[in-house]
């Protein structure tokens, strides 16, 4: 039961531990993207609203109506021209507030006697710029915000702007608060679509103007992070989101802990629940199985130690389960089957001994002809017989050569020497003369290569090919991707019929002939050692002479030690 627990909650587990750091990744990832896109839209609906109020303000205190209006009015002593040029004024203003509609109370304000007029709606109390929270300040506009509105009509939080007007010999200021509803998902956490998320307003140097959550981020105080290229972290148990305003000023998004993980929470919950769920029906199926398997299983297995241990050869005995039933036929059948190999390896071994006999005598049969040679050697040279000397030197070592073993390590430099060998042997027997040419790349010697490959293909070409005053080329040369071997003769040629049943064909025609022994030979090793890898070609034209050329892969890049 404990086993079956453990393969079946081993994968669940798995795959929960992935699925959870995978989610939790990808909700974390979610969740701070949204907290990040909101607070670059507020940013941006932010900007737009005091990029209209900027405009507005250029408008009135640089547009020269409005300027020569006022050094008209500062220079009046009539009283009806007077009244004629405020009210003129006061339509202009009119005029503007109507075309934005994001203008709320606009007037225009005078530093030296702390008095403000032309005002589009009533105010409030008593105005005083020196107590608005400032979150820019430059040398001709101040941005203020957000704060209490002095628009008597209205009883919200408004951004606003003032900027001294263009007049000579006056101190006056343009002051502009953003209108109605303007900010209102803005600085209005009860119609904002997250309610858990805050708003900070940090000013030029990061001193928090405006907090939504005054008990951690209390105003008037440096906000903790500072750095531009940093925009979300940790502070306490909030997180929180900044953007960076094109005028210095930030806007900065804090979002309780806990509200940034309950997401996460929910999910591991639920994968808690199912994996309670999936244990107890684990827990059961494993009772299940335990009442089912475990007591038959038991059971089979005093039935298999019986049958090892004793002598007998066949078994009745059944546990009334056909699965477990045909488990026992079949082993009682290999059995059997072991037996029948155990006998079948006695006679093997008493064939072993004779078999080891037969072995050292062919061992014995090559070495007493070699022996043998070699005396005759020593004979002819006492005697002064160098040709006899000569070829019974040359036969000992070609013998010698080709009764290696196939597995035993070759090269194409031993191939060579023992076809020099071979040559020098064909030349005494042949009563017509031919001449050999051997052009070997020096960096191909010491390549592997299969025994007994070039001897076949050059006695083809001296027993078929060349007669009296025949010519014989081999040619070695080293390539970067294998060996090009080719062997050329001048000799009378043959059929492309010819050529290619000595390719494609394995028949016993072709074994009564010496030269399709001795293809089929270097076919078979070819496949044996390289497989597909090499590549075999016969070129033959008759009366003019053969050309076969083998394309070796370089069997590795190896080279014998």
């Amino acid at each position: 039961m404990l086993i079956f627990l453990i393969s079946s909650l081993t994968p669940f587990i798995c795959l929960g531990f992935i699925s959870f750091f995978t989610i939790d990744s990808i909700i974390g990832n979610k969740v701070e993207n949204a907290l990040q896109s909101n607070v670059k839209q507020d940013l941006m609906t932010l900007e737009n609203t005091l990029n209209n109020l900027n405009h507005v303000s250029q408008q009135l205190a640089y547009g020269g109506g409005m300027n020569k209006l006022f050094e008209q009015l500062d220079g009046e002593k009539e009283p009806y021209e007077r009244l004629r040029l405020m009210n003129e004024i006061r339509s202009e203003l009119n005029n503007i507030s109507f075309s934005n509609p994001n203008v709320g109370l606009l007037m225009y304000y005078d530093a030296d006697n702390r008095s403000y007029n032309f005002e589009n709606f009533s105010v409030r109390g008593t105005f005083s710029p020196d107590k608005l929270p400032v979150m820019g300040e430059y040398p001709e506009i101040t941005y203020y915000g957000p704060h209490k509105s002095y628009n008597g009509s209205i009883n919200q939080f408004v951004f606003s702007i003032m900027r001294k007007v263009n007049l000579l010999d006056q101190d006056v200021y343009l002051y502009i608060e953003t209108g109605r509803n303007a900010l209102q998902s803005l600085f209005a956490p009860q119609n904002r679509k997250e309610g858990t998320r805050r708003l900070l307003l940090l000013d030029n140097s990061g001193r928090i103007a405006f907090s939504e959550v005054p008990q951690v981020f209390s105003e008037n105080r440096m906000f903790p992070e500072l750095d531009e290229n940093v925009r979300s972290g940790y502070s306490g148990r909030y997180f929180w989101n900044k953007e960076v305003s094109n005028q210095g000023w930030s806007l900065v998004s804090v979002v309780p802990e806990q509200e940034l993980n309950r997401e996460r929470n929910q999910w591991l919950m639920q994968i808690m629940g199912i994996f309670l769920i999936f244990l107890v029906v684990a827990m059961f199926f494993a009772w299940v199985l335990w009442k089912m398997v475990y007591r038959p299983l038991d059971h089979f297995h005093k039935e298999i130690k019986s049958l090892i241990h004793s002598n007998a050869k066949e078994h009745t005995e059944l546990t009334h389960i056909p699965e477990f039933d045909y488990l026992l036929y079949q082993t009682r059948s290999m059995k059997g089957k072991i037996w029948a190999l155990y006998e079948e390896i006695e006679q093997k071994e008493k064939r072993r001994a004779d078999l080891e006999v037969e072995k050292l005598l062919y061992q014995i049969n090559p070495h007493f002809l070699m022996n043998t040679l070699d005396t005759v050697h020593w004979l002819a040279l006492m005697n002064g017989q160098e040709e006899i000397d000569k070829l019974v030197l040359s036969l000992n070592r070609l013998l010698y050569y080709n009764l290696g073993k196939m597995g035993e390590a070759s090269t194409i430099g031993d191939e060579i020497e023992a076809l020099k060998e071979y040559l020098q042997l064909q030349q005494i027997r042949y009563d017509f003369r031919f001449d050999v040419d051997i052009d070997v790349d020096e960096k191909s010697l010491a390549l592997r290569s299969p025994r007994f490959l070039l001897q076949p293909l050059v006695e083809n070409a001296l027993y078929h090919g060349v007669s009296d005053e025949g010519y014989i080329y081999v040619g070695v040369e080293f390539q970067e991707d294998g060996l090009q071997i080719t062997i050329q003769d001048n000799g009378a040629g043959m059929s492309q019929a010819t050529i290619d049943r000595l390719l494609h064909e394995d028949t016993k025609e072709s074994h009564k002939v010496g030269m399709g022994i001795g293809m089929i030979y270097v076919k078979r090793i070819l496949q044996a050692n390289y497989g597909d890898a090499a590549k075999l070609q016969i070129r033959s034209e008759i009366g003019k002479g053969t050309v076969v050329s083998l394309r070796l892969p370089s069997l590795g890049g190896e080279r014998t030690p």
